[in-house]
């Protein structure tokens, strides 16, 4: 794989200070990524939705340091002295130490790409429109921020970045910080995962689905259920690491894979029916892996199964094309065409949002990737 294309190779004029700010939204896995091997290499391609509502807002504020060995126009090659990345990060209005950590490592996985990184000193301030760690793929939309605004720097102290560059570069780093943080920089349909039926498609970076969408598909709904707002039990970095030496995961690699060449042909199509299928179908078998891991976990609480039932009921009553996915964590996310949005928000207020942390739950829809503000 050839990682040589996102190395920073001209001489850069630096900049004294700067601030970017950007929005990038969660996703929503349709065929879900469930094992990985380093450097943030999937086990198999995965195809998600992009989120619209769901979304992390960032800035970050870039002052040179006073003591860098480096002229304005030096060449990158030139060794700096200084190799430490120095940033206080603000979440939610809140200094967080133990969030560091994280960002820390996403850092030192990026410093061979933004060699820039240790020109300056960086205070993140970064929000939430939805619960932390609550399955909502708060690293996704989280890393992939910071990914953006390194990214909004490099431009500005680089010559002669394209669009395309800059989108693919800002994938490829955020990849490095969370593998599904890799589907959030476009949207509204996200292939992360080399595929030899997806056009483009990359281990290393997400690629917009290159091929015409059905418009059953547009505006597609998404409606996630709070069943549990608290962190998960066990986090997904460790639940990919549990597919190490499973005794499924083999078949499930090949199944997604499979899975995936399926689901481009539905996407293309427009029947929704297989789209249920599909999508449901892999939702419980991310969760299957976790109940035959080794230690077993269970994430999904007994009002994810309430709701389940629910949705099944409610499909087969009224032949209503709503269905659900579910990610790494127990909420559920209820998928349906923009023509049923009346009639299925009735019965998420009447039948499921009992189910909810005191009743909440957050109205979505598909959107278009990563926004400037």
């Amino acid at each position: 794989m050839n990682t040589d294309q996102f190395l920073v190779k001209s001489a850069l004029k630096y900049i004294d200070k700067a601030t970017f700010k950007w929005q990038t939204p969660s996703n929503i896995a349709l065929v879900k990524y469930w094992g990985k091997s380093n450097p943030q290499i999937p086990k198999n391609a995965s195809i998600s939705f992009t989120l619209n509502n769901c979304h992390t807002n960032t800035s970050i504020d870039f002052e040179r340091k006073q003591n860098t060995n480096s002229d304005k126009n030096e060449n990158l090659k030139q060794v700096q002295i200084d190799k430490t990345v120095d940033f206080d990060l603000f979440f939610e209005g809140k200094q967080k130490e133990e969030f560091k950590p994280k960002i820390a490592e996403f850092f030192k996985r990026v410093q061979e790409y933004c060699p820039y990184i240790y020109e300056y000193k960086m205070t993140i301030h970064s929000e939430n429109s939805f619960p932390h760690s609550s399955g909502i793929a708060s690293s996704a939309s989280g890393l992939s921020a910071i990914a953006r605004c390194l990214m909004s720097l490099e431009n500005e102290i680089s010559t002669n970045l394209s669009a395309e560059f800059i989108n693919k570069k800002a994938s490829f780093l955020a990849r490095l910080g969370s593998g599904s943080a890799s589907r959030s920089i476009e949207g509204p349909l996200v292939v992360w995962g080399n595929h030899p039926e997806i056009q483009g498609s990359s281990d290393l970076f997400g690629v917009k689905f290159p091929y015409q969408v059905h418009s059953i598909f547009e505006n597609y709904q998404d409606v996630i259920l709070l069943v549990d707002k608290g962190e998960k039990q066990v986090s997904s970095t460790i639940g990919h690491n549990l597919m190490i030496n499973h005794p499924f995961a083999e078949n499930r690699f090949l199944q997604a894979n499979e899975n995936l060449a399926k689901m481009s042909t539905i996407l293309q199509e427009g029947n929704i029916k297989e789209f249920i299928n599909l999508v449901e179908s892999e939702a419980l078998t991310l969760h299957a892996m976790m109940l035959t891991s080794n230690p077993y976990f269970i994430l999904m609480k007994p009002n994810t199964l309430e709701i389940i039932n629910r949705i099944w009921e409610y499909r087969q009553e009224k032949n209503s094309n709503i269905c659900f996915t579910l990610d790494a964590g127990a909420n559920v996310h209820v998928l349906f065409p923009e023509n049923e949005k009346q009639s299925v928000k009735k019965f998420i207020d009447s039948e499921l949002a009992v189910y909810c942390d005191n009743n909440q739950y957050i109205c979505d829809q598909v959107g278009f990737g990563a926004k400037q503000f």
